[in-house]
């Protein structure tokens, strides 16, 4: 017995790295998955049906239950079938785990329209239209359901030479600390994952020396886990995942000045100063880097 016996999936960008890593623990939970992936290359160039069908192949060949989805996310019809192809191979869903991701990195100084508008339209509009189409299925459906959205640490807490790509994770956090809110009324949870793991997008981005540290199956399970009934008052959380590390990425206020309004609005040398006062109390802009 598995724990998400019963459950149906979608996983977008399930045909390699973290994707697939959550596609075949999903399976291997007993959940049915449709395995999305355009297979094209890290840019989002280029398009295949090989890597979605591999995955299922090696899900199938272990007694799991998927089918392949070679459909771009951020083309809406293709959203919607995937969604609706779950529906007509399993009859529901329950799960949907928004991964798909390319990168266009360069330092701002150098990004151009194009470089920006497409890592936007992956990242954050096909996060959206995915999510939309899951979501409408769930409430329809009315027995709740489970919504993992995936950022970033550059989204964040920033990276060098990432502007499009953080902007978009950005979005991505934002859109899920609002819309848990709205899914309570449906019991549809919804949470963001920010994970730290070797894979095609970030092969050239982690260090040589650590990247064995950073296995994209080590991020699975966490994930997966968030999928099942067990978890179903656990929503509205951002979770950082690399290696065998599982935390959570909470804001924190910081007070710096107050005062009565009735005195009218700080002086501008006043508030200055402290401002300045309180800068050896702020906490770092990024903790994973001690800055």
């Amino acid at each position: 017995m598995g724990s998400l016996d019963g459950k149906v999936a979608i996983v977008t960008g399930a045909g390699g790295g973290i994707g697939k890593a959550h596609a075949l623990l999903l399976a291997k939970e007993g959940a049915c998955v449709v395995v999305n992936d355009l297979g094209g290359a890290r840019d989002g160039t280029g398009a295949s049906s090989s890597m979605a069908d591999a995955v299922v192949e090696e899900i199938t060949a272990s007694g799991g239950k998927a089918v392949a989805s070679y459909g771009s996310v951020t083309d809406k019809a293709a959203a919607q079938e995937m969604v609706d192809q779950a529906v007509r191979a399993f009859g529901k869903l329950d799960i949907l785990i928004a991964n798909a991701g390319i990168l266009r990195d360069k330092s701002f100084k150098n990004m151009d329209d194009d470089m920006w508008d497409v890592v936007l339209d992956v990242h954050l509009r096909g996060t959206y239209l995915t999510t939309k189409a899951a979501y409408d299925r769930m409430i329809e459906q009315g027995t709740g359901g489970r919504i993992v959205m995936t950022s970033s640490t550059s989204g964040l807490l920033g990276n060098f030479g990432q502007t499009n790509y953080g902007a978009a994770k950005a979005g991505i956090a934002g859109f899920t600390r609002c819309l848990w809110l709205e899914g309570l009324k449906y019991g549809i949870t919804v949470n963001v994952l920010a994970p730290t793991a070797m894979s095609r997008l970030t092969e050239d981005i982690l260090p040589e020396g650590v990247q064995d540290k950073f296995p994209p199956e080590n991020v699975s399970p966490a994930i997966v886990w968030l999928c099942t009934d067990e978890a179903k008052d656990i929503t509205g959380r951002q979770w950082l995942i690399g290696g065998n590390n599982v935390s959570l990425l909470s804001w924190q206020v910081t007070p710096i000045a107050d005062r009565p309004l009735d005195e009218g609005p700080w002086d501008v040398a006043d508030i200055g100063e402290k401002i300045l006062a309180s800068k050896d109390s702020w906490p770092p802009i990024n903790p994973l880097r001690g800055a």
